[in-house]
Formats: structure tokens, C-alpha cells, sequence
């Protein structure tokens, strides 16, 4: 157990691209894979890795986000020294919120004081992966680092959205670039990239000096990717990548940042292929969530074979308190307590709690969001022309029914 080691997840961002989803909560907060949300998967590596004080700093929409922290996170022993505290935006410093990631960080400086880490680990809580922190740790104070990226390897065309790291040969970083239009490829590989997977461990007095210098200049915009790091590069401090190490056992590394509705999509679809590229399964690398009371999934049939009621269900994850009611769902993933009412179909689609489908209604290629009851007869997803008049649409062609949408 790593009790020297302070944790930040940051859990505060709009999440402005995944949109509808993060109209009434945090990206963080968004229902992931059925069961859980998707700061779970942080939280999981968290306590998987043997870390015990855990801060996730929140800002934006996060009531639903502190819910389920308080229910389903409230596991350590406060009294051993172990806790995962909420800390919102609190105006300690200045009349102003959380200005950046870096800023969020530098206004909750004084946890140091009262903590006294030697090493000081940030994560993001928007990410789905499984990694051993604790590994990164040991690493970074082997190398005596100032600070220690962790990267990983992706395709060039992901580099847009992300930031790019380069690397000499002996793993120091040489740049830093964020979200760039001509990314610096790895050496020996024109089409693969080191991105940032936004986990940074930094020494306690490091991070305290750089986020004090930070807050102090005006151009800043007080983020770890566009100033932090850039500026500490500069300055000549000591800062080495890590290669990302994947606890999920597959042949190719799993790391997804879900900042688009298409990724959050493509994700989730991950988890219902016949061999999951992604394992939810691994009992010696459990993901916990908090699940409320519901009874076990259901599925009916009555009548003939041929004119009755078929509930049936196809390469699909099905939650506690779901009935598949003589309908048909494949390749879908139907979060608890949703209904699927008899001769309704489902297809590659992501229902949330509480969806109600009715009669006849068919569903192909869509995210349904919580509490929204599909009309008997209606159509989802195979007019895309007529879905856009009253849902939203990605660019692949995903509809998007949002939060308790009335559907007349």
C-alpha cells in the first residue's frame, strides 16, 4: 500500500463533446458499460493499485457524480488513513472557480500541507483502462523523476484530440504538444503516436513549485498539456515517459479516451463483442461501481413459437431489474431496469436506466439516456433524416435520445 503517495482525479470537465450526455451531469458521471460510471475505472486502478487518499476535485454539474461517490466509494477506513473525499470548487484562493486543470490542483495545494506526500499522482477521471499506478510510482522514483508522463501508443489519426508526447531513446521527454494538426510521429514509426493518457506523477515540491509559478502568470491558461509541462521542458526540468503497462490481459493495449459520442459509443460496443476487447470479467482486476437494489434481468415468452412472444436476447449485457418482454435485443447493452415490450426490437444500441421501449418500437444505432419512454410503434435509427428533426446526431450516424426526453 502506497501511503506516501496524495491522488487528484479530476472530475470537473464539461464534456462539452459528448453532449447530450453531459447536459445534466459531469463527463465523469456518464453511464458506462450498463452498471457503472465512467470514473469507475479510475477509481478501480485506484484501489486495485494499493492507493488509499483520493481526492477528486469536481466543479461542473457533479451532483449526480457526488451521489454516487458517497454510495457506492464510501469503502476506506478513515480511521487508518485512507478516504476518497470530494473536493468542489471552493473560491479558497481567489473569487474564481477552477480555471484549468493545473489551476484545480494549485487551489487544493494546502492537502499537501496536512498530507505531507512524497510523491503527488494526478489523474483523469474520464478515461477507461486498467493500469497499475502503482507500477508508474516505483518507476518514477527509480528514474528520479521531476515528473513522469504516462503514455501510450496510438495511430496517428487520434492525434487531434489528444496530446502528443516525443521521446528521445532513453525515454526522456523532448516536447510536449497539445491537440496538435502535424503530430511528432515515434521514432522508427510514421504512423504511431505517444499520447498523454493525462496521468502525471509528480515529486511533492515540484508540483508545489510549478503551480505556484503558474498561477502567477496572466497568460497562462493554467492547464497541465498547454502550460504545466511545455514550461517545465523549458526550464530544464527532469521529465521521463512511461510506457503504458495494460492490466487487461488482451493481445493489444486498451486505453480509451471517450471524449466524443462516437468513441463513448464504439466503447461501449467493445464490451458486447463475443471476445470483449475489454474485460469486465478478471477477478484479480475487479471494476466496482455502485448498483441499487433491483431484481434479476427477465426475459418472457407465451404463446407459439411461431405468433407468440419471444423475449429474447443475443451477445448482449443485460442489468439487474431489466424484463425483455417478447421483444428482441442484439448486440445491446441495457442498463437496470429497463423494459422491452413484446414484438419490439433492439440492435446496436445502449439503453439507460429506466428506458421503457414499447410495442412494435424498433431501435437501431441509438444511445437512449435515462427515464425516456419510446412510443409504441416508433422508429429509431433507420431514418436518420427524420431522427434529426427531433434528436441528435453524430457524424457516424449515432442518434442520441437525451435525459427524460417526452416523445410524442
Amino acid at each position: 500500500m502506497m501511503k506516501d503517495i496524495l491522488t487528484f482525479i479530476m472530475a470537473g470537465g464539461k464534456g462539452e463533446r459528448l453532449w447530450p450526455l453531459t447536459r445534466d451531469r459531469t463527463k465523469p458521471a456518464v453511464p458506462f458499460g450498463g452498471i457503472y460510471r465512467i470514473i469507475d475505472f479510475t477509481l478501480s486502478n485506484c484501489i486495485n493499485s494499493g492507493i488509499r487518499k483520493i481526492y477528486v476535485l469536481t466543479q461542473y454539474k457533479s451532483a449526480s457524480l457526488q451521489r454516487h461517490i458517497r454510495l457506492g466509494w464510501n469503502i476506506l477506513s478513515t480511521e487508518l488513513g485512507e478516504y476518497i473525499e470530494l473536493l468542489p470548487a471552493q473560491q479558497r484562493i481567489s473569487e474564481t472557480w477552477y480555471l484549468g486543470t493545473a489551476d484545480s490542483v494549485y487551489q487544493n495545494l494546502y492537502t499537501l500541507e496536512i498530507d505531507k506526500p512524497t510523491d503527488v499522482l494526478i489523474l483523469a477521471g474520464d478515461h477507461i483502462y486498467k493500469m497499475d499506478y502503482h507500477k508508474m510510482i516505483e518507476f518514477h522514483r527509480q528514474v528520479n523523476a521531476d515528473l513522469t508522463i504516462g503514455v501510450v501508443e496510438v495511430t496517428k489519426e487520434r492525434a487531434a484530440q489528444l496530446g502528443v508526447v516525443e521521446i528521445d531513446d532513453m525515454g526522456r521527454v523532448l516536447s510536449f504538444q497539445e491537440k496538435p494538426k502535424i503530430p511528432i510521429c515515434i521514432r522508427n514509426d510514421p504512423n504511431k503516436i505517444y499520447v498523454s493518457m493525462g496521468i502525471y506523477a509528480f515529486k511533492h515540491e515540484v508540483v508545489e513549485t510549478v503551480l505556484q509559478q503558474d498561477a502567477k502568470r496572466k497568460d497562462s491558461t493554467h492547464d497541465f498539456g498547454r502550460d504545466i509541462i511545455p514550461r517545465m521542458l523549458k526550464e530544464g526540468y527532469k521529465v521521463i515517459a512511461y510506457n503504458f503497462i495494460d492490466e487487461n490481459k488482451k493481445e493489444a493495449q486498451y486505453w480509451r479516451d471517450i471524449g466524443t459520442i462516437d468513441a463513448y459509443y464504439e466503447a461501449n460496443m467493445d464490451l458486447v463483442q463475443v471476445e470483449p476487447v475489454f474485460n469486465l470479467y478478471d477477478k484479480e482486476w475487479p471494476i466496482r461501481t455502485y448498483q441499487e437494489q433491483f431484481p434479476p434481468a427477465k426475459t418472457v415468452f407465451s404463446g407459439s413459437e411461431i405468433t407468440g412472444r419471444i423475449g429474447l436476447v443475443l451477445d448482449s449485457i443485460i442489468s439487474g431489474g431489466c424484463i425483455v418482454s417478447g421483444g428482441r435485443v442484439q448486440r445491446s447493452i441495457l442498463s437496470p431496469n429497463v423494459r422491452i415490450n413484446s414484438y419490439s426490437e433492439v440492435y446496436d444500441s445502449i439503453l439507460m436506466e429506466g428506458v421503457n421501449v414499447g410495442r412494435y418500437a424498433k431501435i437501431k444505432r441509438a444511445i437512449i439516456d435515462k427515464d425516456v419512454s419510446i412510443p409504441q410503434g416508433m422508429v429509431i435509427g433507420y431514418n436518420l433524416e427524420e431522427d434529426r428533426k427531433r434528436f441528435y446526431i453524430t457524424e457516424s450516424g449515432i442518434v442520441v435520445v437525451a435525459k427524460g426526453t417526452e416523445i410524442k
